[in-house]
């Protein structure tokens, strides 16, 4: 194929919700579209009241392929059943459309990749975001030694794990979203001999600057004239929000000048998922603790019901938990004169885009010292600096906070136009859109795939089978 001449591209992605790797496959989409590629997603998964706008509005050409497996059987067995679920993905796409496209753009979930390159003869980009087997207990942390993991498990996820990476290194082409995840990458998956690609999330800068209506109801029920600062993460235990709540605690005592200042928490919250349920729950219960107000809100035309809480305070409170936040509400909260800071509170964060949300709009950004966001945020020197890195320690971060909150007008002024010129630059939707270009050209460049090495098709099907047939059975018995 002629390098430069239009593309038609498929994504596989197993669900379309609101999340950072699902804002990448969004604008990773849009981006191509804007260079005259053809691009379709798929998936298993897509809630019209759980997703981002561009998803549903007709901008971006959605296959929503119900799935008749579940994510999980009272809780468990997630990863098991997310591999199905793709499988099930696959084959659907395999037996009605995948001879249209030219080349198969995949993230997260690898089961696919062998299929697509064996039985359809085509070419697959892989976009890795971090490996799953480092995330099976628990937030990954580096040089941190696994312990009390039973027996049960482990004959568990040695099959899963087994199962991504050698789907992994299918790929044709391997992309990482930082430098952090293409090193630990390249670290667990001893088989692997590709060079992983960084290729940054990029961000709609359009999306983020455009203005908002102040009228808007979705806009007024955020609008507050009290100072604020800002966390934007899915309510999961691993995003370690409690963090932004002990150190706003611990600012709030230091400091009497911040008693005006609020703490927005919002993000991305899921009622079938158990974890988004007790990360509320024991976020709530944190702030209670720590005698700071409360209210829980989600968009007014949201289906998603608010979970019931006791002493909640509908006015002004200390702390607002904004749950699927919409996209007027994101950047109104980002451009609000009143926001201070941005504040990104998971440790060792493969990329993490909520800074880089943050710089866009001018923000300082307070962020854990370790993975992608050491890449996108400058600490030092001080002259350069776009942001904040420190440890996860509430003190800590409480003296950086104030020093936030205190800077004065010209040392604000300067912060926000080299954070907004770092975002443009770095991780803008067009950089990241010709990345992908590039990567998804060469990978048609290849030529057809051999349909040699069935056997390895064969024996991912048959073990996938195994565990599947075994892990229900024991289950049901």
């Amino acid at each position: 194929m002629v390098k430069n001449s239009k593309l038609r591209i498929a994504f596989i992605h197993p669900d379309l919700g609101i999340g950072g790797a699902e804002r990448l496959v969004v604008d990773a989409a849009l981006g191509l579209q804007s260079l005259g590629h053809s691009v379709h997603i798929y998936t298993s998964h897509h809630d019209q009241h759980h997703c981002f706008d561009e998803t549903r509005d007709g901008r971006l050409c959605i296959h929503h392929i119900l799935s008749p497996l579940p994510r999980s059987i009272r809780g468990m067995f997630h990863i098991m059943f997310a591999h199905a679920r793709q499988l099930h993905l696959t084959m659907h796409l395999m037996c009605t459309s995948a001879h249209q496209y030219d080349v198969f753009f995949v993230d997260q979930l690898s089961t696919c990749i062998p299929f697509l390159r064996r039985f359809c003869g085509k070419r697959v980009v892989f976009y890795c975001h971090f490996p799953d087997k480092l995330l099976a207990n628990g937030a990954y942390e580096e040089d941190r030694r696994v312990k009390n993991v039973s027996i049960l498990k482990r004959i568990y996820r040695f099959p899963m794990d087994w199962l991504e990476e050698v789907t992994t290194i299918q790929a044709d082409l391997i992309l990482a979203n930082s430098k952090f995840t293409a090193r630990v990458t390249k670290s667990h998956f001893s088989s692997l001999r590709h060079q992983l690609k960084v290729v940054y999330p990029g961000i709609n800068v359009t999306a983020y600057i455009s203005p908002v209506n102040p009228s808007d109801p979705d806009i007024l029920q955020i609008a507050s004239r009290r100072r604020t600062l800002l966390s934007l993460n899915r309510f999961e235990m691993k995003k370690n929000a409690a963090l932004a709540i002990e150190a706003f605690t611990i600012l709030r005592d230091k400091d009497p000048n911040t008693s005006d200042v609020r703490l927005v928490l919002a993000g991305g919250y899921d009622p079938r998922l158990e974890d988004n349920i007790r990360t509320l729950k024991s976020l709530i219960e944190l702030a209670q603790v720590n005698g700071l107000t409360y209210n829980v809100i989600t968009p007014l035309h949201s289906r998603v019901a608010v979970p019931s809480f006791p002493k909640i305070t509908p006015n002004e409170p200390d702390i607002l938990f904004l749950l699927n936040f919409t996209t007027a509400q994101r950047s109104g909260l980002l451009q609000a004169q009143s926001t201070l800071a941005l504040l990104y509170t998971p440790a060792n964060e493969h990329f993490g885009i909520g800074p880089v949300e943050g710089m866009i709009c001018g923000l300082p950004i307070l962020a854990c010292d370790s993975g992608g966001p050491t890449e996108s945020i400058v600490d030092q020197p001080s002259d350069q600096r776009t942001g904040w890195l420190y440890g996860p320690q509430p003190s800590v971060w409480a003296q950086a906070l104030e020093d936030i909150c205190n800077l004065s007008e010209t040392d604000r002024k300067a912060l926000s136009a080299r954070a907004r010129d770092r975002a443009k630059k770095m991780f803008g939707m067009e950089a990241m859109a010709k990345s992908l270009e590039d990567a998804l050209e060469e990978a048609v460049s290849m030529g057809p795939v051999s349909r040699t090495g069935m056997w390895l098709v064969i024996s991912a099907v048959l073990g996938l089978l195994a565990v599947s047939i075994f892990r229900y059975g024991l289950f049901s018995g």
